[in-house]
């Protein structure tokens, strides 16, 4: 069945709540009565632990290869992208070497090791964890879904602040707009597209540099053949995603371990036998010479230096597995010293043999260590290609929990690591993507320019996100956000400008790869938007609801009927249009909402919130299931079997609390909204507070103390339960008579006198996208055979 639904909406926000303050269930996280002490000590269990010294060291050693795989390989192609037309003045070598060292330790170092990566959700990293926090400190979300029981999770951390001061001047603004919101969710989907990009460049580029060691020691082998074992070997690495990090991930640490170990002791090598002249490259007085001397390519050489610090963006998406203290242990005492030595060694010897540049790395090698060097690079380029491809299906995981991305399969590959996940359909795209870019350059340096391109926008979309965390969240002078807002655009517009010249040289491929995701993201969720906008226009009335008395009108069928919605309140139309077109309903129904929050995770015991709608011998219940952008929908099989027993616990609940009175152990505090409003249910049954049922009913709370004040909506009507457990028995049975998932299948579709982008947006990308994605019924796991979709037709 279909309904056609026409409906004006604007694109502003939209509240809840509206005018009506008791729009909206009033509920405890846990139904028990909330204490301050306890919820202060659960919030402070995601604080960052304190580790042991040995525990310390061993998670830094593990976090070399899951963290920094892809930083580390960055000598492998640096200086050739530096110099692609070959060195003309060996002391250009000093000046590039000395802008290696002033970026390593400027944006590697002190901005993301030591202050963005303090800025993680709960330890989470990735742009759309900045967003996360952002949306919890104000209300920029462009989808109002959020009540503030939600707020009262444990793992819903947020700082407030004063009412005149800047962070709260801040947050007016930006809530006050829905142009700013829009502007910052564009913000944060352009530095997800430029990481999808960094997905398919770096192990491009990587494996392809790895892979083009074989010319040094094999002369013979044309550049053909080097592409074919790049493009088999990222073959493979595509295919053993599904099998996930955690069955290879024991390798990766002592690989890249030994990565650093190798290009140190090499470079120190190279610094003693060619020239240790080089360090006086420490020296920023080179910079200014190697600028001075003056010229185009100087400036355009900025985009391969630049390559040195690429990485740093999967260090922060990849954040999640290890504590920030053993990240920032594992940096400054391994990562950044060893990087120092291989840059300095390959300069050292550039500096005698400059007509090497092309194979730098290679050529600096001494004939010896070849062909193991040439191994443990070619899994070090491996494991940094793993690297971002994980952070990849990270960063797409947290867009479909914001609404963001189509839906697609999601897998858990570890059960120990809930951030480990595998997505399948994105897999196979970034491989077709990364063998394109392969075979088509065939070139280390226009891939490189790529890569400079997308790095160089992550950072400054990240720049312009800290900026708000600094304000909104640390709470910070707006002085110091000056300062570091400043200090960072400076630098990185710097290389941004150099990159730019190269945009027609490969800088043009992350610009197209992202463009195309953007489009898709930004339309997908203005889909979404517009859907649950129409949700909350055409809800249905209690009023209309009560009207049709216990039996709704319809014959009440045994069974239970699980209606899915988006709405936390109010009555969906599809339950409205599924019941003016069929002559029977089941004998309990219950609306599910499933919803996502901006936190990384909602504990299993404060998931779900349960209310009753009407009267009890309506049997009509509201369930709300709340997840974080990390949580997976699937991780719950026995999905079903919790809702049921949170909505058990409920009744017993509600029943105990309907048969104690006021005590030092237990009170029940009603507060009923007397309105004029009156009205007469199909047994004749006196209704009150008619405008405002939605609200009614009871969610109670148990062992409340009488010194708290709690507000608990109810109404007379008779009920044909007895008690909370005969009642229990009521769904028990009708469980066992089957229960029926019901689904809306909206289809959005444009006006006629809709703009013709609006029209090709809505008609043509989205319903390709909404054909394409999963069903709702497939990420819900729902039995073909239990499941009717309710059809209508919107127009925007």
């Amino acid at each position: 069945m279909a309904a056609r639904v026409e409906s004006s909406i604007g694109g502003g926000e939209i509240d809840e709540e509206g005018d009506d303050r008791g729009s909206m269930w009033d509920l405890d996280q846990s139904l028990d009565q909330p204490m301050d002490e306890e919820a202060g000590r659960l919030r402070n269990m995601y604080r960052e632990k304190k580790f042991s010294a040995f525990l310390l060291l061993q998670l830094s050693f593990q976090s070399l290869g899951v963290v920094y795989g892809d930083l580390g390989t960055s000598p492998l192609y640096v200086f050739y992208n530096t110099f692609p037309r070959g060195i003309k003045d060996p002391e250009d070598i000093i000046g590039a070497l000395s802008l290696i060292i002033y970026s390593l330790t400027l944006i590697p170092l002190l901005k993301y090791v030591f202050v963005v990566c303090k800025a993680n959700d709960n330890g989470q990293g990735g742009t759309f964890a900045l967003y996360s926090l952002l949306c919890r400190h104000a209300k920029v979300s462009t989808i109002p879904n959020q009540h503030r029981t939600d707020e009262e999770l444990t793992t819903y951390s947020r700082t407030t602040f004063h009412e005149r001061s800047f962070a709260a001047k801040t947050k007016r603004w930006l809530e006050n707009g829905t142009s700013r919101k829009n502007a910052l969710l564009i913000l944060v989907l352009v530095g997800t597209c430029m990481v999808i990009g960094d997905g398919i460049l770096t192990p491009a580029i990587s494996v392809l540099s790895a892979a083009g060691g074989l010319r040094v020691n094999l002369p013979h082998i044309n550049n053909g053949i080097v592409v074919v074992v790049a493009v088999v070997i990222l073959v493979s690495l595509f295919s053993v995603q599904h099998y996930g990090t955690d069955r290879v991930g024991w390798l990766f640490a002592p690989i890249v371990f030994l990565w650093f170990l190798f290009i140190a002791s090499i470079g120190m090598f190279n610094i003693w036998k060619h020239d240790p002249s080089v360090l006086k490259a420490f020296s920023p007085v080179y910079i200014f010479r190697y600028f001075k001397r003056g010229g185009q390519d100087r400036w355009t050489s900025l985009g391969g230096i630049m390559l040195s610090i690429t990485g740093i963006e999967a260090l922060f998406a990849d954040l999640s597995h290890f504590p920030v203290s053993a990240v920032q242990f594992a940096f400054t005492v391994i990562v950044f010293p060893c990087l120092l030595l291989a840059y300095s060694g390959q300069a050292a010897y550039l500096r005698k043999y400059p007509h090497h540049v092309e194979d730098a790395f290679y050529q600096s090698i001494p004939k010896r260590v070849y062909w193991p060097m040439f191994i443990i690079a070619t899994a070090a380029a491996i494991v940094a290609s793993q690297a971002t491809i994980s952070a990849t299906f990270s960063l797409i995981k947290q867009a479909l929990a914001h609404g963001c991305f189509p839906r697609v399969k999601v897998v858990h590959t570890s059960r120990k690591f809930l951030g480990q996940i595998y997505v399948p359909d994105i897999n196979w795209i970034l491989m077709i993507l990364c063998i394109a870019v392969t075979a088509g350059f065939k070139n280390q340096n226009q891939i490189g320019n790529a890569y400079g391109t997308a790095v160089v926008i992550v950072m400054l979309v990240t720049t312009l996100l800290m900026m708000l965390i600094m304000i909104l969240v640390w709470r910070c002078h707006w002085v110091l956000v000056l300062l570091f807002t400043l200090l960072s655009l400076v630098v990185e517009c710097t290389y941004f400008s150099a990159v730019l010249f190269k945009v027609n040289q490969g800088g043009w491929v992350p610009l197209v790869i992202a463009a195309a995701f953007l489009v898709i993201m930004y339309v997908w969720h203005y889909g979404t938007l517009k859907r649950y906008e129409f949700e909350m226009h055409s809800k249905v009335s209690m009023a209309w609801i009560l009207g049709l008395g216990p039996s709704l009108g319809l014959v009440r069928v045994p069974g239970i009927g699980l209606v899915y919605t988006e709405l936390a309140s109010g009555v969906p139309h599809i339950f409205s249009h599924f019941i003016t077109n069929l002559p029977a309903t089941h004998s309990v129904v219950i609306f599910v909402c499933v919803k996502n929050l901006p936190v990384y995770t909602v504990p299993q015991e404060e998931r779900f919130l349960v209310k009753r709608i009407g009267p009890k011998n309506f049997h009509m219940f509201r369930c709300v299931a709340r997840y974080g952008y990390r949580d997976l929908h699937k991780k719950d099989d026995d999905f079903e079997k919790r809702l049921f027993e949170s909505l058990f616990l409920f009744l017993r609940l509600e029943s105990m609390m309907e048969g104690c009175s006021d005590s030092e152990d237990y009170s029940v505090c009603g507060s009923q909204q007397r309105q004029s409003r009156d009205g007469v249910n199909g047994n004749g049954n006196e209704i009150r507070n008619v405008s405002t049922f939605d609200t009614f009913d009871s969610i109670e709370s148990v062992i409340a103390p009488t010194t708290t004040k709690r507000t608990s909506h109810t109404v007379t009507g008779s009920s044909q339960m007895s008690g909370g457990g005969d009642e229990v028995e009521f769904i028990n049975g009708c469980r066992d008579a089957g229960v029926v998932h019901i689904m809306g299948n909206t289809v959005v579709r444009a006006r006629r006198e809709a703009r013709f982008y609006k029209r090709i947006a809505i008609d043509y990308v989205y319903a390709f996208l909404r054909k394409i994605c999963r069903e709702n019924s497939a990420i819900f796991n729902v039995p073909q055979e239990s499941l009717l979709n309710v059809g209508q037709i919107f127009y925007v």
